[in-house]
């Protein structure tokens, strides 16, 4: 997919939240390989937090987020399992005002390439709460890689061509 270079670059504010009962900063490489990524596409990171796999603290560091006008995006990584503690998708459901079924679908489409039908057992999921994006991605490492290089890159860059989430911006609050 093409970049329109005639258009200038518009750098994202994104937030990266990790879901984790056992990781802080200093294990956090999931986190640390999107914060990576972003920052080296000319993002800005407006905030980074780690939570517990407890659905009403996700809910709230969502809510926090979503109406602080610096978050234009929040990035989650863990909690998209299907065990019992494994929690995001059903709080980031709680908070979304439209859900963005096709970025789960294309997730699992690339990841199905890397590690096969183990893909069934992500659920990855996107939406937008309030005219903020929220996406929620596995906790691994390489399924965070897998998410920016395969999706997250190209969506939020605005010169992506034919379209991208960063030209809805402006749109996302219309009703």
């Amino acid at each position: 997919m093409p970049l329109d270079d005639s258009r200038p670059f518009l750098p994202v504010r994104i937030a990266l939240l990790t879901v984790s009962d056992t990781r802080g900063l200093a294990e956090d490489r999931s986190g640390d390989a999107l914060l990576e990524r972003l920052t080296g596409a000319g993002h800005i990171l407006a905030e980074r937090a780690i939570v517990i796999d407890d659905a009403e603290r996700i809910v709230a560091r969502l809510h926090g987020w979503i109406d602080d006008p610096e978050v234009d995006c929040v990035i989650a990584t863990g909690g998209t399992g299907v065990t019992g503690r494994d929690v995001t998708p059903e709080a980031f459901a709680r908070v979304w005002d439209k859900e963005i079924p096709g970025f789960g679908e294309l997730f699992r489409w690339l990841s199905y390439a890397k590690i096969g039908t183990s893909t069934i057992q992500s659920r990855a999921c996107a939406g937008v709460a309030r005219g903020t994006y929220l996406f929620a991605l596995p906790g691994s490492t390489g399924a965070v890689k897998d998410g920016w290089d395969g999706i997250l890159a190209t969506q939020l860059d605005n010169r992506h061509r034919p379209c991208n989430f960063v030209e809805l911006m402006p749109r996302l609050r219309e009703r």
